[in-house]
């Protein structure tokens, strides 16, 4: 597995820090056994969980330089892409946000036996923490790996960004239609949109999409809305 994870993280072009391919390889075992008690991931082969999870996550670091940044992963699930972007870039302050406790759990003990630090576990909503002043435009990026409209995602990640930082939404090759029919919400929640970042997974013949987000101006401070709010009115 180790030969696997180095060679995808070789064609990406990054060169992972000395213990990255271990802490990897562990993180791996650990969820293919805590699967089989907790459903994490519907991807339980190995080889799989190597591209599908860890080198889809690897690629956002292709668009973004982030030493010593801070990164909120909104409904981070089994840790993704947070964990796996901590684990390459250990000097990231990284918050793991999801609405299950006992993930978060899980994640805390991930990081406790991958002896990872400046982890911090939030157990909240993204609509509702996005209002609390301790979260709301205090991160440098803001992540997200969720199926879900990017209007809507743009609504739940960028009140957490800086002015001056970004929202990296992980999206299918064929996004186009959805990128464009979002581009008024995120005017509205202050962001621009930049170019894409392209890739295909090492290993697979998948085609990726990171669409990022500038975010130029605050975000008005009614946004978020609530969850059924977002999916039947526009902004």
């Amino acid at each position: 597995m180790r030969e696997l994870i180095q060679s995808g993280l070789d064609a990406l072009g990054l060169a992972p820090p000395p213990r990255a391919v271990e802490q990897l390889e562990q993180y791996s075992l650990l969820l293919q056994e805590k699967n089989q008690v907790m459903n994490l991931t519907a991807i339980t082969d190995p080889t799989e969980i190597v591209q599908l999870h860890f080198l889809d996550c690897a690629a956002i670091l292709g668009c973004c330089n982030l030493e010593g940044r801070t990164l909120i992963d909104v409904g981070t699930g089994a840790g993704f892409p947070g964990l796996v972007l901590k684990i390459l870039v250990p000097s990231l302050k990284l918050t793991l946000l999801d609405g299950l406790q006992k993930r978060l759990t899980w994640l805390e003990e991930v990081c406790k036996v991958l002896s990872l630090s400046d982890v911090t576990y939030c157990h909240a909503r993204a609509e509702d923490r996005g209002h609390d002043a301790q979260y709301r435009q205090q991160f440098d990026y803001a992540t997200a790996r969720a199926v879900a409209d990017l209007k809507i995602l743009a609504e739940l990640c960028l009140p957490f960004v800086k002015t001056g930082g970004n929202f990296l939404a992980m999206k299918t090759a064929d996004c186009q239609q959805e990128v464009d029919a979002s581009i008024p919400s995120i005017i509205g929640l202050g962001g621009m949109l930049m170019s894409p970042h392209q890739y295909t997974i090492p290993g697979t013949a998948i085609a990726r999409t990171i669409i990022r987000i500038e975010k130029q101006s605050e975000t008005p401070s009614k946004y978020p809305r609530r969850w059924t709010k977002m999916q039947n009115e526009s902004l």
